[in-house]
């Protein structure tokens, strides 16, 4: 592992704490909307989406936990606290006795289409304000996909 120099490292933490507030404000902005609207936190609303984009909208305990970057204790209790709202449930996987498979109801399904602008219109909103911060605008413009070229039709 090589080491930085003094400048170099001190652009990398520049870089990591603007990503950090980057990060914070985006929170805040989606955390703020899908309360309000929804009665859903960030967390609710990471593992809903998160199990959504699997095929049959389950996966085993530890992938979610991988998935929406939590520890599996704190997974566990958010997905007791949405099992016992019925946007989720969770089954004994079939084929290994001891693997617990979580899934989303048909509530939760429901939750998440209503909630689901509002993440996004939260997250454009972030990204708008953000862009007009100095420090934060390179961050927003690598996460911004480039328009796509016009079709000739």
């Amino acid at each position: 592992m090589s080491l930085l120099s003094d400048g170099a490292a001190e652009s990398r933490a520049q870089g990591w704490r603007a990503l950090a507030a980057l990060h914070a404000r985006i929170e805040g902005e989606i955390g703020r909307a899908l309360e309000t609207a929804h009665d859903l936190s960030v967390s609710e609303y990471s593992v809903l989406e998160a199990l959504s984009r699997q095929d049959d909208w389950h996966m085993r305990m530890q992938q979610l936990a991988d998935a929406v970057v939590l520890s599996q204790s704190a997974t566990t209790r958010l997905v007791a606290r949405l099992e016992a709202d019925g946007l989720l449930s969770r089954r004994l996987c079939p084929t290994d006795r001891r693997g617990i498979y979580t899934e989303v109801t048909e509530v939760g399904r429901e939750r998440l289409a209503q909630a689901r602008p509002t993440h996004d219109a939260a997250l454009s909103r972030a990204l708008a304000a953000a862009e007009d911060v100095p420090e934060l605008a390179p961050l927003v413009r690598a996460l911004t996909p480039a328009a796509e070229p016009a079709r000739s039709g």
